[in-house]
């Protein structure tokens, strides 16, 4: 088992991120996930990881029934976030903390994190006194570790770390496809991290799923060096081979997942040369397709909800997949996600809220154009 040298309440190096777990009938399937945290769990690791718009506020009450039940508390780490929609000044932060914890069903957070920080809501959290708040709750007790989890630009990450020295840890977005990428910009990030002596805890290390179901064409670098291997546990293992990296995390939908994962990262080792060269081709490979570089994460509609109801991250899985396969049921698939109350990639306002919260930086009215062109004009 990996030792974690940056806080030694942590086991190994390996978290289990709760945005995306089982789910049965439009609710989290508790059976599954109680499997899934004791297999998790009887492996050695601790780190469970939420916020409170995860699943539409379902993830917390999952993690309370599922685990805090369970387990004694010294069984398990739990970090939470400070979200952006929920709070609008100073006096809103210490009663939606409180609900947090009774939401999980613990009396503390192990880690409490200001949630996907970046230039505009950085502002608001300031004004708010929303560090300071949550540096006084960890003189209390309530909180035992307090950092932040980022998405903007490295220079904005270097001034908050700069503003705020006490910060203990950073939540980066971190895989081999957004390591150079000029907008998530994965290195410079994690740079920044190293150059304040802040550890960095790993998200989206297989961004959102898609590096767990590779095309084709990106595929068989891995399947070379060893087909009993899966292009989900090289994306993880890429992640955890970085020095100042603490902490992988992993939002798993199913055991199967689970137990790919523990099988990588149980006797982590980091990659080889070998390993690193494939990933070199992979990466290659992959930005000769023209896929769009949606996580599935959701912010886009339920941080704001969208005034025209429209599926985005859904429409933008079914243009990847048009993308891949060229398959008429992409078209089918199109015609459901569109159907009802719910809007076309066409009925975009043009608003721009959905841009405002995406993570990825991406210019969401231009791709559902893009969708529209596609599937519209060709029924």
């Amino acid at each position: 088992m990996f030792v974690n040298s940056f806080f030694p309440e942590i086991t190994g190096n390996f978290g289990f991120g709760c945005m995306r777990l089982p789910m049965k009938d439009g609710e989290v399937d508790h059976d599954e996930f109680c499997r899934m945290a004791d297999e998790f769990i009887a492996a050695g690791f601790n780190y469970f990881d939420t916020a409170h718009g995860y699943i539409g506020g379902r993830s917390e009450t999952a993690i309370r029934e599922c685990v805090s039940k369970r387990f004694d508390r010294t069984r398990f780490l739990l970090t939470n976030k400070l979200s952006d929609p929920y709070f609008e000044k100073e006096e809103d932060i210490l009663p939606f903390f409180k609900s947090q914890l009774e939401l999980c069903g613990v009396d503390y957070f192990d880690f409490y994190l200001m949630h996907a920080q970046n230039a505009v809501n950085f502002k608001k959290y300031k004004a708010c006194r929303a560090y300071e708040t949550a540096f006084e709750l960890k003189k209390q007790g309530l909180v035992k570790h307090v950092g932040i989890s980022f998405h903007d630009s490295a220079d904005v990450l270097d001034m908050i770390l700069t503003e705020y020295p006490e910060l203990e840890a950073v939540q980066i977005q971190f895989n081999y496809i957004d390591f150079d990428d000029p907008q998530v910009q994965s290195k410079k990030c994690y740079d920044v991290c190293v150059k304040h002596g802040k550890p960095c805890i790993i998200m989206e290390p297989v961004k959102g799923g898609t590096l767990a179901n590779l095309p084709k064409e990106c595929s068989t670098y891995f399947k070379k060096l060893d087909p009993s291997k899966t292009a989900a546990s090289y994306a993880v293992r890429f992640a955890a081979s970085f020095d100042n990296v603490m902490m992988v995390l992993s939002g798993m939908s199913s055991y199967d997942q689970m137990a790919d994962n523990l099988s990588s990262m149980t006797e982590f080792k980091p990659l080889s040369k070998k390993e690193f060269a494939a990933v070199d081709k992979t990466i290659n490979a992959f930005r000769n397709l023209k896929l769009i570089p949606c996580t599935g994460c959701r912010y886009c509609i339920e941080q704001n909800e969208c005034p025209a109801n429209i599926r985005i991250p859904d429409i933008f899985e079914v243009r990847n997949n048009f993308e891949n396969f060229k398959g008429w049921l992409n078209f089918v698939r199109y015609k459901e996600l569109t159907s009802g109350d719910f809007g076309k990639a066409s009925d975009c306002l043009k608003c721009g809220m959905c841009e405002d919260q995406c993570p990825q930086h991406l210019e969401i009215r231009s791709l559902l154009e893009d969708a529209a062109n596609i599937f519209e004009r060709r029924q």
